[in-house]
């Protein structure tokens, strides 16, 4: 059996708000992807997309649960297998400037990891790297003397990601980066991820509330709701044929170019989609049932299983069974 490149087995996070409450920002959630992947993470905002993210960047300490790398447990305490996965998964932000330090050049911003995680390259070749790196996302290398402010949204997103690359590592966590750009800048961004990701063989999780961009980009697609998944499968079956509830309403989300069709869209979601329940307060059994049009009692009192309905395809839906 291969063991995957990445794993997250039973996570949960929870943080303790100075109010004295407690909000459940992942409950049980476990998936694992293999190397050269693209698996995308959807879900609305408030989901757990961006807790997930910094769970698997060790940013935030899960209250249970672990994450596996290369089939090994990571361990936060111990300092040299950290720095190394520090290497192999690296992180490009949703805010491609406040990302970025203003106080530093847009060479010294490339070459920081380096000099953290690669001193022993040498200052002359992690210059190097910078400036070739700066090249390979699409900006001229002699724009390293130059601070963020001085580019725009897309050219600081493609430094974020010469950033992400410059230790070459084996994983990138995309956490929104693309929501905060013009649509056709968004274009350009994504396309340069694709051609990336074959060029260095690299493993993607790409987190996004907008499933355009994730069915143009991902293999897999992990659907997320109040902290808990609700379905994973492959981006085609899962764009055919959406299993869960929940998983439909976002597809039908997906605006359409025609105006009238678009506003008549929009109608019936307000009527049958409902408001996303607080964190702080979620509804027992199923997260979903409040604004599931098949709920029944069962939903409101049962906790559904993530099960595997199909080879590849999970559910959590107490009206799925294991023969579609």
């Amino acid at each position: 059996m291969t063991v995957p490149q990445l794993a997250v087995c039973n996570l949960s996070v929870r943080f303790r708000l100075k109010t004295g409450q407690a909000l459940q920002a992942l409950t049980d959630v476990s998936f694992s992807v293999p190397a050269g992947e693209t698996l995308g993470i959807v879900g609305e905002s408030g989901c757990g997309k961006s807790t997930l993210a910094r769970a698997i960047l060790q940013l935030v300490t899960p209250t249970q649960g672990t994450v596996e790398w290369q089939g090994n447990t990571l361990n936060p305490h111990d300092k040299a297998s950290m720095k190394a996965y520090r290497r192999a998964v690296q992180c490009i932000f949703q805010d491609p400037l406040d990302a970025l330090n203003p106080r530093m050049t847009v060479g010294d911003i490339v070459q920081e990891p380096l000099l953290a995680l690669r001193p022993e390259l040498g200052k002359a070749a992690i210059r190097q790297r910078a400036a070739d790196l700066l090249q390979a996302v699409g900006l001229e290398s002699g724009m390293h003397n130059r601070y963020p402010h001085e580019f725009s949204g897309g050219q600081c997103q493609r430094i974020g990601i010469a950033r992400a690359l410059s230790v070459e590592p084996q994983v990138i966590v995309c956490d929104e980066p693309v929501s905060a750009l013009d649509v056709s800048i968004q274009g350009q961004v994504v396309k340069l991820l694709a051609a990336l990701q074959r060029d260095h063989h690299l493993t993607l999780l790409f987190i996004s509330h907008d499933l355009r961009v994730v069915r143009n980009l991902s293999q897999r697609v992990l659907v997320l709701y109040l902290g808990r998944i609700m379905e994973i499968a492959d981006t085609a079956r899962l764009y055919a044929e959406p299993l869960h509830p929940y998983t439909r309403l976002l597809l039908a989300a997906i605006p359409l170019t025609d105006p009238q069709q678009e506003r008549e869209r929009l109608a019936q979601i307000r009527v049958g989609a409902g408001e996303l329940p607080s964190p702080l307060n979620p509804p027992s059994g199923c997260v979903f049932h409040t604004r599931c049009p098949q709920a029944e009692a069962k939903c409101r009192a049962q906790v559904p299983a993530l099960r595997e309905v199909a080879q590849g395809r999970w559910v959590a839906c107490h009206f799925q069974d294991s023969d579609q």
